[in-house]
């Protein structure tokens, strides 16, 4: 079964990803990366609620291409904590 929460917070950490990755692609960026850093607290903090819901619903992650994407140290370190 599913976690809807969890699917959300998984669509929203992409989102923020592709939000990201298009402010760093931006002409803009080539005068200021303020609205880039901005963008990456945004993907920071998206991918922090996800891994915080995951040890509170006990759901074992997917191996998934979201998940494939995210830091190894990261992944490390949910790992070891569902693991607890």
């Amino acid at each position: 079964m599913e976690c809807l929460t969890c699917t959300n917070l998984e669509r929203a950490l992409e989102s923020r990803r592709s939000e990201y990755a298009e402010a760093r692609s931006s002409a803009y960026y080539q005068v200021t990366t303020e609205f880039a850093a901005h963008k990456n607290v945004d993907q920071e903090r998206a991918k922090s609620d996800l891994e915080e819901h995951q040890l509170v619903c006990g759901r074992k992650m997917r191996q998934s291409a979201l998940l494939d994407s995210l830091d190894k140290g990261t992944i490390s370190v949910s790992l070891r904590a569902t693991r607890a």
